[in-house]
């Protein structure tokens, strides 16, 4: 058949009819497709086809300024509150711009400079402190220790650049915290809002108040960082709060807001190997100072309750063979004799796990909560003995330096480890040696007086034997004896003591 014959035939004919009504039904498909809304089409396409959401810019402005003003707020609340203490005092070594002590900003495990022959320098320092009380014409700031100790004259300056001469009027030096008067009858001078420092949790707004390298009244930002952070320096027995708002020289004894616009923290020292702030500040909880501030204000010093016990850090070997395991508490490796624990019942080996009702859960803790305790009251203490459990009251005594440094009153006056691999190789015992291993003797106290020494290896103790840490206790604490000779190995020799008489 030809071309056109093949063209014009009735079987073509069909075939391009059918093709032509394929492509028109496409067409059609696409272009009724094209007109439907997105909400009438599969969800998976609409979802791959739909164009990113825009930003609501002035949404996004008005939530930025609520916070700014919520900042506002804070600063107008609490800058009326803290004021810069200009002081002037002597010093043994020539001023540096280290003032008041390079301990308090500086690195801690620095190594201070050479002391020449010593020479009185007078010098000069800021800090800040926040106005906590007002009675009658009598206005009280509270600050760190630091920033007055030693001071022979105190510049207190208002937010308003008013100045006042400032008095000492206490001081705590075991929370490195002191109390400022000085004397005005203006009515608008204003005592700070006081926080719940308790109340903190980690991430929760801090506000940071102060004069910084003296610019004065200078507010920062940032975060509660940490709570409950022990190791302060010089000793300082608090539980710090640490922030990442910007802390510097001069912000100490000033104050830490929250969101609120209450204190609830003095800022006290920043961790820094350049003396500048890094983001590790530290304040004492307002918690902790509110004791501070009435006794200092009602008494002029600071009663700290005394329960006449030293606390041990004992290893975890020593802990598991006593049935402590990984409980949280308080050791207690010695006793005063003639102390409110030794009349109270508390033995050595005890280990305090509460004290009227509130968990210890480390021995910086079980510091903190016995010296808040009023002297004269009577505390409910419960502690694991032998692995149970023994509840006792004590009554709290005043802590007089002189009762806590007299260590001849202390028993026993050595501490014990177990004695593990590692240590029976380094004293060249006798495989299967048992007993338990003198990590620490403290100074004048009966052990000393015995000539026990650091590392000597307890195997007896009378006429028993000291197979580990749960016998040692057991043996010490047994009130039919009176009298006690302990058996030791020390350098290969077996020896006996004298005997120790508990008082």
């Amino acid at each position: 058949m030809s071309l056109t014959r093949k063209l014009f035939s009735r079987k073509f004919f069909f075939v391009n009819l059918v093709l032509v009504g394929i492509m028109i039904g496409f067409v059609a498909a696409f272009a009724i497709l094209a007109k439907a809304p997105a909400s009438e089409g599969p969800a998976i396409a609409h979802a791959e086809s739909s164009p990113a959401r825009s930003v609501d810019a002035a949404t996004a402005i008005t939530q930025a300024k609520a916070i700014q003003s919520a900042f506002n707020n804070v600063a107008n609340l609490v800058l009326p509150s803290v004021v810069e203490l200009s002081v002037i005092g002597t010093s043994t070594q020539p001023q540096s711009d280290q003032f008041p002590w390079r301990f308090f900003f500086g690195d801690p495990n620095q190594a201070p400079e050479e002391k020449s022959a010593p020479k009185e320098f007078e010098e000069r320092g800021l800090g800040s402190g926040i106005i906590v009380r007002k009675d009658g014409k009598k206005v009280y700031v509270l600050t760190n220790n630091h920033v007055v100790a030693g001071a022979k004259d105190i510049t207190v300056k208002l937010f308003d650049e008013r100045e006042f001469k400032g008095a000492i009027a206490g001081i705590d030096i075991r929370r490195d915290l002191a109390v400022v008067s000085f004397e005005s009858g203006d009515a608008s001078i204003r005592p700070a809002t006081l926080g719940d420092s308790d109340a903190l949790q980690v991430g929760d707004w801090a506000i940071a108040i102060g004069s910084p390298f003296g610019l004065f009244s200078s507010v920062t930002a940032g975060i509660v960082s940490a709570i409950g952070r022990d190791g302060g320096p010089e000793g300082n027995i608090s539980d710090f709060i640490q922030t990442d708002a910007s802390i510097n020289r001069g912000n100490s004894g000033g104050a830490l807001a929250n969101i609120d616009g209450q204190v609830i923290g003095i800022n006290t020292w920043i961790a820094s190997t350049t003396g500048g702030s890094v983001g590790l500040g530290f304040s004492i909880p307002i918690n902790n100072a509110v004791k501070v501030i009435d006794d200092i204000i009602s008494k002029g010093t600071v009663r700290y309750g005394w329960l006449g016990v030293l606390l041990s850090d004992v290893a975890r070997p020593t802990l598991g063979e006593l049935g402590l395991g990984d409980k949280r508490g308080a050791f207690i490796g010695h006793v005063f004799s003639d102390g409110p624990a030794a009349k109270g019942g508390l033995k050595p080996g005890d280990f305090v796990t509460a004290i009227d009702g509130k968990t210890v859960s480390s021995l910086d803790q079980l510091v903190r909560i016995v010296g808040d305790l009023a002297v004269g009251s009577k505390a409910a203490f419960k502690v694991l003995r032998d692995g149970k459990p023994v509840e006792l009251k004590v009554t709290i005594d005043e802590r007089k330096e002189s009762s806590a440094a007299d260590y001849s009153k202390l028993w026993p006056g050595l501490e014990v480890s177990a004695l593990d691999k590692d240590a029976a190789e380094a004293a060249s015992l006798p495989k299967g040696t048992k007993g338990v291993v003198v990590t620490s003797v403290i100074a004048k106290s009966p052990a000393a007086a015995l000539g026990i020494q650091l590392g000597d290896v307890v195997t007896g103790m009378n006429d028993g034997a000291v197979d580990g840490p749960a016998d040692f206790y057991r043996a010490l604490n047994d009130a039919r004896s009176q009298k006690f000779q302990f058996t030791i190995l020390r350098g290969g020799q077996t020896m006996t003591t004298l005997a120790l008489v508990r008082k």
